[in-house]
């Protein structure tokens, strides 16, 4: 379809409200992105006409159910071209999904061994493989990232070893916007033998990963990031380690035949996927992913990239404003702080005049500490967003500052 702004916004029935008298600028997209009616239309529909247990019933709702969540995971698999569904496997979203893997990997690595994050992840890409270290004595190293907030490569190839067992890698990072080169990663990571794990829970709104063309071995995102309902994810895992790794979770469902004597369990995914899922959370994903497919993401891209230059370039503007990320490869991510000014200050004016930002370290500490900056304001773009909310925005921050100085 056409690349129609104000019809987009007409599917976002939140995007009409107003806020503290002020129309809704809506800017913490990175955070969790709003929900289109198509999307809401279909959580209702669950709920009123197929609400029921899934795979374990013969009755009319359940195979409805059934089908439909299915169907679901078919779609994801055609959106990020995994090679099988069956490689999908749904979770509680991005850090249930690194968990999974953590947890699989605790009975794999041993003393001495080595995994490597990048100095720009988010704590749940930092927190679980310090937690695996603990408790295996594997040795966590960092790739460093420089001034403009791009990760130093060649410091990368050189923390790579036979020893390297695990990496892990965002995408893109939520604090700064950066795209990380996770191609090249992956390729220099498997020359050593190492596995990836690459967090994307910042880049599937904004663009459409090829998995297969990737090779990352685990890939994990969020379904509040791309348009849908939140405590609802998926992880991307290479046949090959599914069958690898132990099961997360015991119980229903990730079963072959339970007995007082021994248990075996399901092949995937069903393997990882102990419990009554989020049923309804999985078939909404799949009207996400349908929703996004229909706008395209390469005119998602291209709208986003517009937005980004144009607020990059108004909020410069501002005498003593400093942006955070300033590498050629980015997406519409804006972390900046005003000289002399506390972020959460800026955040807490801003928020008067309708605008939602996100202020603080944005779960990324070490970046901050990077920095010297206690945390920085950060305004997200999503494709629903326009030209205009971007002069809101610049003119909000000129209020704060005036006020603040």
């Amino acid at each position: 379809m056409p690349f129609d702004i104000q019809k987009i916004r007409n599917d976002f029935p939140i995007l009409s409200r107003k806020v503290n008298g002020y129309p809704l600028v809506y800017l913490d997209n990175a955070a969790t992105s709003q929900k289109p009616q198509q999307v809401i239309d279909c959580i209702v529909d669950y709920y009123s006409n197929y609400n029921a247990n899934i795979h374990r019933g013969v009755h009319t709702l359940s195979q409805e159910a059934t089908d439909a969540y299915e169907t679901a995971r078919k779609k994801i698999q055609t959106h990020f071209n995994a090679k099988e569904a069956y490689e999908i496997i749904f979770t509680a979203g991005t850090t249930h999904g690194i968990n999974l893997v953590a947890n699989g990997f605790s009975e794999i690595l041993k003393k001495g061994d080595e995994i490597i994050v990048s100095a720009m992840e988010h704590h749940s890409n930092i927190v679980p493989w310090q937690m695996l270290c603990e408790k295996t004595g594997a040795l966590l190293k960092v790739i460093p990232m420089n001034e403009e907030g791009i990760l130093v490569f060649s410091e990368y190839e050189k923390l790579l070893s036979e020893k390297t067992k695990l990496v892990f890698v965002n995408h893109i990072s939520n604090a700064l916007g950066t795209i990380n080169p996770i191609a090249e990663i992956i390729e220099k990571a498997h020359e050593v033998g190492a596995a990836v794990l690459i967090d994307g829970a910042q880049s599937c709104s904004h663009i459409k990963p090829d998995l297969q063309k990737l090779d990352a071995d685990f890939y994990v995102t969020s379904a509040h990031k791309m348009c849908g309902p939140t405590g609802v994810g998926i992880l991307y895992m290479k046949e090959e380690w599914g069958n690898k790794l132990p099961p997360y979770q015991g119980g229903g469902e990730m079963i072959a035949e339970v007995t007082f004597e021994k248990t075996t369990y399901a092949g995937l995914p069903h393997k990882f996927e102990a419990g009554t899922p989020n049923i309804c959370g999985g078939i909404a994903f799949g009207a996400a992913i349908d929703y996004l497919n229909a706008i395209g993401f390469e005119a998602i891209e291209k709208y986003e990239n517009k937005l980004l230059k144009y607020a990059t370039e108004k909020l410069l503007e501002i005498e003593g404003l400093k942006i955070y990320g300033t590498g050629p490869d980015k997406t519409s991510v804006v972390s900046f702080n005003v000289e002399g000014i506390h972020p959460y200050d800026i955040g807490t004016i801003v928020d008067k005049l309708g605008i939602a930002v996100r202020t603080g370290h944005h779960c990324a500490q070490p970046i901050m500490e990077f920095y010297k900056i206690p945390g920085t304001v950060r305004a997200s773009f999503a494709f629903y967003n326009t030209m205009e909310e971007v002069d809101a925005l610049v003119a909000a921050v000129k209020k704060a500052k005036l006020m603040l100085s």
